[in-house]
């Protein structure tokens, strides 16, 4: 039989030894529940493999930030829409805030004992309520988001494929043929994709700093200088949207704590994967968009990045080192964005995941693949809904980038900061609550003014929503499509509390 739901539940780990010892029937696939806690309340941690380190974790949020499309797409945009020469202090400033997210982030680590990131945190500091709406608006978020990046992905393979000499495949079927092997690795045992994703994360960064170097070696367009991380950039053009757009290309980091259950010392594993993210991010992208102004110059950056912003990064490979890598950049992007909408798969995985042990979503999703320890099943569920999805996109017409991309990527950038604000008032609430559980400094300090600056990126996104995705009209439709999300989980918490109290009370298990 090729799926067998266990019934009852067995010794911990009597089948996960008897897998790893040889004892089980290899081709007798089963997914197994985890075994319930005293309310019901299934305990992840016991059936899954625990072989993440910080590095492996790294590797996986790294990618989902997908350095060489934030470089090659995002880095013109922030130019563009900020109409100055100060992008590299833009990455600098939105390095800064994630930076001070990250001390209040990981100090509650600890304190939060499953793998829902964003809405665990939520809930442990806002309560259960608070907590599910943020669960299923997460849930849209990322979804939203995948959607998005499957899309984009399939043009620009299906422009690879012609460039280097291969036949017109249309877009949506370059999309279906890379998320199903995204679907097929994400099935898999996470250390698998966290090899994956670690090989292309080394080659699209050694390509970028490639680039860099050979533009510093013959001096930039201008000669190199320092003016353009000069505060005074701050008074140039419209700073408030290149930090914002900045902002933006951090989107993915955020994910360290999805794979806490995964872990090998999820308290001490998850801060320290967190801090390098955002560090590694931050400072590759602020150098990058450094050495990238300089091959252009100063004088011809706005202009540049606003008339042709698709070519910039491509023509400075071409100029600056070789045609080879120019053309080389493309199938590279590709592989960008395959890591990135695979670490996406793995994220939403484990949401769902999370939400079946908890019961918040059927059981069902709870369960564990009995050969490669992971949450196999929620992951086919995450492929199989996104194909779907993916065939109704092709059906009705949309187009991939300036319709699905623009769309589903501009509400699912809402989405991410809004949860992430929420989270530093998570912070600030639960410490308040728990005197003495750590310093000023990480406990109220940094969360007030990550709470700041990021409710000033929320300002920033919603007035200018209309930009971000193409039009009022569809910012409109997106808008309700988020709200949405929320309430359908303030409902699910409403009717759990009314019918299962129990299981809604054991929601939220704190460290002592």
């Amino acid at each position: 039989m090729l799926f067998n739901e266990v019934q009852t539940h067995a010794p911990e780990n009597y089948e996960a030894s008897n897998v790893r010892e040889g004892r089980m029937p290899t081709n007798d696939v089963k997914f197994e529940p985890v075994d319930a806690g005293p309310n019901g309340i299934l305990t992840p941690d016991k059936l899954l493999g625990r072989g993440l380190g910080v590095g492996s974790i790294v590797f996986m949020v790294v990618a989902g930030a997908a350095p060489m499309t934030a470089v090659v797409a995002g880095w013109p945009v922030v130019i563009s829409a900020s109409e100055s020469t100060g992008a590299p202090l833009f990455f600098l400033i939105a390095t800064a805030i994630l930076f001070l997210f990250s001390i209040g982030f990981t100090r509650m680590t600890p304190h939060v004992k499953n793998a829902g990131a964003f809405y665990s945190y939520i809930q442990t500091g806002l309560g259960r309520g608070m907590g599910l709406g943020s669960s299923i608006f997460a849930l849209g978020t990322y979804l939203l988001l995948f959607l998005a990046l499957s899309s984009y992905l399939g043009v620009a393979a299906q422009t690879a494929i012609h460039d280097l000499g291969g036949p017109e495949l249309p877009w949506w079927l370059c999309s279906v043929v890379l998320v199903a092997l995204c679907g097929f690795l994400a099935y898999r045992d996470v250390e698998l994709s966290a090899k994956v994703l670690g090989v292309v994360l080394v080659i699209e960064t050694a390509v970028i700093l490639t680039v860099n170097i050979g533009v510093i070696v013959h001096g930039g367009a201008d000669g190199l200088s320092v003016e353009s991380l000069s505060p005074a950039r701050l008074t140039e053009g419209v700073a408030p949207l290149g930090v914002m757009f900045a902002f933006f290309s951090f989107i993915g980091f955020e994910a360290t704590a999805v794979f806490r259950n995964e872990a090998r010392d999820p308290d001490r594993t998850i801060p320290r994967a967190t801090y390098i993210a955002v560090l590694a991010v931050g400072l590759f992208y602020t150098f990058t968009a450094w050495a990238l102004q300089a091959g252009v110059g100063d004088s011809q950056i706005v202009d540049a990045a606003t008339n042709d912003p698709t070519s910039i990064v491509v023509g400075l490979a071409g100029k600056f080192v070789s045609p080879i890598l120019a053309t080389l950049l493309q199938v590279f992007l590709v592989s960008s964005l395959f890591a990135c909408i695979l670490t996406f798969q793995n994220v939403l995985t484990r949401y769902l995941f999370t939400l079946g042990t908890q019961g918040v979503l059927p059981s069902a999703l709870g369960t564990i693949h009995s050969r490669h320890r992971a949450p196999s099943r929620a992951s086919l569920i995450v492929s199989v809904i996104s194909l779907i999805l993916l065939a109704v996109e092709a059906l009705i017409g949309l187009d991939p980038v300036t319709q699905a991309y623009t769309w589903f990527s501009g509400a699912a950038t809402l989405g991410v900061v809004v949860l992430m604000a929420l989270t530093s008032l998570s912070v600030l609430v639960f410490f308040r609550r728990k005197a003495g559980a750590g310093t000023w400094w990480a406990t109220l300090l940094a969360p007030v003014v990550a709470l700041i600056g990021l409710g000033a990126i929320v300002f920033l996104v919603l007035q200018n929503f209309g930009l971000l995705v193409g039009g009022d009209v569809a910012a409109g439709i997106l808008l309700t499509v988020m709200g949405a999300f929320f309430v359908g989980g303030l409902v699910t918490a409403l009717v759990m509390r009314s019918r299962r109290p129990e299981a809604y009370a054991a929601l939220i298990h704190e460290s002592s």
